[in-house]
């Protein structure tokens, strides 16, 4: 990830509001890095700007060999597709769906053949430690295992980026220590295991 001089501004009637102002960031692969601020200073919406979501007002953005200022909403979202995870702190899980078929959606969307999709699913969750709740459906689950859902379906299709917007916000502590342990693991493992 490569930032320079990023403005993000939003229309407030006859004036603007600026989200980010000035922002340069560089990232290498490998790195593990958390944002820090309090609420309303612009975490969110660099995340966003990051994973394509929003656009730059100003200054450049690459993330993964990609200008982020001259690609299409199309190919932002076939680079999100292809190589970002995204880890939700609502957790976005599809409630009619297992633990299984939550984490294997990211899979069918890329057109993964069936027995690949099986093998990385099943390996997905069980980095995460959910193996003996594959069946499950998310009103059945506790917010620790939803999250960790949430972080097998992010981590399933091996991206190269993956972005966590307070991912242990809804949790308690125990739990919240639990979901950055199972993070730092897999920042440090999963290109070594897939």
């Amino acid at each position: 990830i490569s930032i320079k001089s990023l403005v993000k501004r939003y229309p407030i009637g006859n004036d603007f509001f600026t989200a980010l102002k000035d922002i340069n960031l560089t990232l290498n692969t490998g790195e593990f890095t958390g944002l820090v601020g309090p609420s309303g200073s612009g975490k969110t919406t660099l995340l966003n700007v990051i994973g394509g979501l929003d656009s730059a007002s100003e200054g450049t953005v690459n993330v993964l060999h990609h200008s982020l200022n001259n690609t299409s909403h199309n190919e932002r979202a076939l680079l999100r597709r292809k190589h970002m995870g995204f880890i939700f702190q609502s957790y976005n899980l599809l409630p009619v769906y297992t633990v299984y078929e939550n984490v294997e959606l990211p899979l069918i969307l890329n057109k993964v053949s069936p027995l690949e999709r099986e093998k990385k699913v099943n390996q997905a969750i069980e980095w995460v430690g959910l193996s003996d709740k594959r069946d499950s459906r998310p009103n059945t689950l506790s917010g620790g295992q939803c999250q960790r859902t949430a972080i097998a379906r992010a981590i399933v299709h091996q991206p190269d980026l993956v972005l966590a917007d307070e991912p242990t916000a809804n949790l308690d502590a125990e739990n919240s220590h639990h979901i950055m342990k199972i993070l730092t693991k897999l920042n440090k493992e999963i290109s070594t295991s897939f």
